[in-house]
């Protein structure tokens, strides 16, 4: 793994460099963001009631065939419960309750999260072991899929410390339909720069429609699209350590060099830029593409379930495309871990829900949420893959192909491993606000690119990196 020099009990004193409740991360590949959740407080845990916290999902019906499973669980095991949903996402405040409830010795027991960090919560002292529940999966269900980098981000130590439950992709999506009206084949647009042509190519303003639905706004989707632009053009925020920063490169000023191209409404990109596309926030892109108003964006299978669901005319016209690849031809394919399950350090009824993160993994109480979840709700196993879950959806194979990648792109650590320290970067949110200083003119590439560095320098001397 990669070396981690942050100090716990420096964070906890002082916040660390981003304040204790900005601390969460990417993982992987970024997963982008579905729906705004909104601030929950933490139930307390207590000896003999099983807590049980979620996150919210997209589509009802995979969330309460998710509580029923609970539910049935708790019953059979004679067992109180408390299941409420919470908001694990990377800027609300879960971090902080998390770690005030494991201080105070009353934490939940069993959490599904999302995007919270599982190497900060791991720094901070909140995860129980359970490696004996993941080699127990394994053991039943098969490997962990080999495209969403589970072990770098949740084995530590050679031991486990959170339970892959699903292995979810980012989607990238083209207007099919758009681009047969221009003659393009989207098979032919494999870079970033392609796939900016062409959205210029198919967009028609007049008429309302703009060919770029991405944003580099501080948002999950923002940092998705920013780190990803960054890393193609062979930027990076450290070396292979994680400890030795190296933003400041050449390669980094020429990817805001391209965002800086992208977003001036007074270049040659300026007609396929929506409307307040600049200050976009996580469902906006959805909203835009939902609308038909946009024809390309990358999101969480959400955008595409929730079309898929409500019979959108956009729905047949969806294409979906790998990820860019990097400007030296490298790939940049792989999963992002959209769910983790995590057992408080310190829980009352450790072993309770340990039995718990086993039964919601059997395929009886796994498959039902996965097939009616539009994409959302893919397995981490190999074997949950059964052909019932494929033939649910002529989209899952193409899923199960992105998440079961060799070598797959470790994500915006590259080349590190994820990291608490990479988080800590997203948290404080310094590569979409360097971005930002450049499409408003505040600074020029190279000015916002050494702004940046200089800020990353200062979150690891903070962390007690340098």
């Amino acid at each position: 793994m990669t070396p981690n020099k942050f100090n716990r009990r420096d964070i906890l004193r002082t916040g660390g460099a981003a304040g204790l409740g900005l601390w969460a991360a990417s993982q992987g590949l970024p997963t982008f963001a579905q729906d705004a959740q909104p601030e929950l407080d933490i139930p307390e845990g207590a000896a003999g009631k099983l807590t049980v916290i979620h996150r919210t999902e997209y589509f009802e019906a995979a969330q309460n065939l998710f509580r029923e499973a609970v539910s049935n669980f708790a019953k059979a095991n004679n067992a109180e419960l408390d299941i409420s949903t919470t908001n694990p996402e990377s800027f609300g405040d879960f971090m902080g309750k998390m770690s005030a409830a494991v201080r105070a010795g009353n934490p939940p027991d069993l959490a599904y999260t999302s995007t919270v960090s599982i190497p900060q919560m791991h720094l901070l002292g909140l995860l129980e072991d359970v490696n004996d529940v993941v080699e127990e999966a394994i053991s039943r269900y098969g490997n962990v899929m080999q495209g969403i980098n589970a072990e770098s981000i949740a084995k530590i130590d050679g031991r486990w410390v959170a339970v892959p439950l699903i292995a979810n992709t980012t989607g990238t999506f083209f207007r099919g339909d758009k681009l047969a009206e221009k003659g393009i084949d989207p098979k032919t647009l494999l870079t970033w720069g392609d796939r900016r042509e062409a959205a210029l190519a198919i967009s028609d303003p007049d008429s309302g429609f703009y060919g770029w639905g991405l944003t580099v706004n501080q948002s999950g989707d923002g940092w998705g699209v920013a780190s990803a632009i960054l890393n193609a053009f062979g930027g990076h925020f450290t070396d292979e350590t994680g400890t030795k920063v190296e933003f400041d490169s050449p390669e980094t000023v020429a990817a805001y060099e391209f965002i800086r191209e992208t977003y001036d409404r007074n270049g040659k990109y300026a007609a396929m830029l929506p409307p307040g596309v600049e200050s976009w926030g996580d469902i906006s892109n959805n909203e835009a593409w939902l609308a038909g108003s946009v024809g390309y964006t990358h999101n969480a299978f959400s955008l595409y379930a929730a079309s898929k669901r409500d019979n959108n005319p956009v729905f047949p016209h969806t294409v979906l495309l790998s990820q860019p690849m990097a400007n030296n031809g490298d790939h940049r394919n792989g999963g992002a871990v959209g769910g983790w399950l995590t057992i408080s350090k310190g829980a009352p009824n450790v072993e309770l829900a340990k039995k718990l993160a086993l039964d919601l993994l059997d395929p009886v109480n796994f498959t039902p949420m996965s097939s009616v979840a539009g994409g959302l709700f893919m397995p981490a196993y190999e074997n949950l893959w059964t052909e019932e879950l494929i033939s649910a959806d002529p989209n899952y194979a193409i899923i199960k192909e992105q998440v079961d990648i060799e070598d797959p792109f470790i994500g915006p650590s590259w080349p590190a491993n994820p990291a608490a320290q990479i988080d800590a970067i997203r948290a404080q949110g310094v590569l979409e606000q360097s971005m930002g200083n450049v499409i408003a003119g505040r600074m020029t590439p190279e000015e916002a690119v050494k702004d940046a560095h200089n800020k990353i320098v200062q979150i690891f001397e903070e962390g007690g990196i340098l």
